[in-house]
């Protein structure tokens, strides 16, 4: 890491009086050479503010290895999504078998968009399954929390999701009372029954120190990203804003089954709906590709071309 060290008034030395000349002629070189340096945009302050916080990566076999550029949109934070799915692990030190590749953490802990670590405990790929057995989650995710990784780890995210539909999820409470923190869940509304309804539930069983990522449905088409906006507004009112954070589902399904990247025409209203709010694209490795991130950036912060 570079220093920087300033010198005090009384350490410059006062030049002669036959020395003025030379003295100027330097100050002008100065000028002019901080005068070209601002023509080349060196000192130019930022002309947009970037708006995105993070990404999601759904580790899986597929993306075991994930590339991307999303810190060129603004992305400093990583979420995991989890680091032990289907009774396997994804990092080694846990005492929990392991998959037989696993990721590169050390590099992934040098990366500009993996600065910070929300880092995903245990979990299954089924959601019933996770729901009916999040108590051996629990147990599991204890194990790994403990396991040494090279990541800068800021927040810990148990897997299990929640919706109003799953009357049980209140059993979560003396589990989650038992994970590190901080500690984020997820939460979704596929039924829609509204946000007043979805923030009075969560407040009346969650713990007041846990704070939840809201799955916004655009990309399932389940809402439009104004009513997103408010269910975002609502849960912050009730929950405080900092216990919110918002999941921008950066995919579309196909006629034909399965789930493609969202367009840039897509993405780009939806992001945009929810200005100075901490949203995540989910999920970078699998749908946020480079050519998507630079064509975002471009929107946001267009290229000034120079006229000659």
């Amino acid at each position: 890491m570079k220093r920087f060290f300033s010198r005090s008034l009384s350490d410059v030395t006062t030049p002669a009086s036959g020395t003025r000349t030379s003295s100027f002629g330097f100050l002008v070189l100065a000028i002019g050479l901080i005068l070209a340096a601002l023509a080349q945009g060196v000192f130019a302050a930022p002309k947009c503010k970037l708006p995105v916080t993070g990404t999601v990566w759904q580790v899986d076999n597929a993306t075991i290895r994930p590339e991307g550029n999303w810190e060129k949109f603004g992305a400093r934070s990583l979420l995991v999504q989890w680091s032990a799915v289907d009774d396997l692990a994804f990092i080694p030190g846990s005492g929990l078998p392991t998959y037989d590749e696993l990721p590169d953490w050390e590099r992934i802990a040098n990366e500009p968009w993996a600065s910070e670590v929300i880092l995903g405990l245990a979990g299954y790929f089924d959601e019933n399954m996770a729901r009916a057995y999040f108590d051996k989650l629990t147990e599991q995710s204890l194990l790994l929390a403990q396991a040494p990784t090279p990541v800068n780890i800021t927040g810990w995210y148990f897997p299990v999701e929640v919706d109003p539909t799953w009357t049980d999820a209140p059993s979560l409470v003396p589990f989650l009372n038992q994970l590190p923190r901080p500690l984020w869940i997820s939460i979704y509304d596929s039924a829609n029954v509204g946000a007043e309804p979805l923030a009075t539930w969560l407040k009346s069983w969650l713990p007041k120190d846990v704070g939840v990522f809201f799955q916004d449905g655009v990309g399932l088409y389940i809402r439009t990203p104004e009513v997103a906006h408010h269910y975002v507004d609502v849960l912050e009112q009730h929950l405080g804003r900092s216990r919110v954070r918002v999941i921008v589902e950066a995919f579309r399904p196909m006629p034909e089954g399965g789930f493609r990247a969202a367009t840039v025409s897509e993405l780009a209203p939806q992001i945009a709906a929810y200005p100075d709010h901490k949203l995540y694209l989910f999920d970078g490795p699998h749908y946020v590709s480079e050519s998507l991130v630079n064509a975002l950036v471009q929107l946001w912060c267009p290229t000034t071309r120079k006229t000659r």
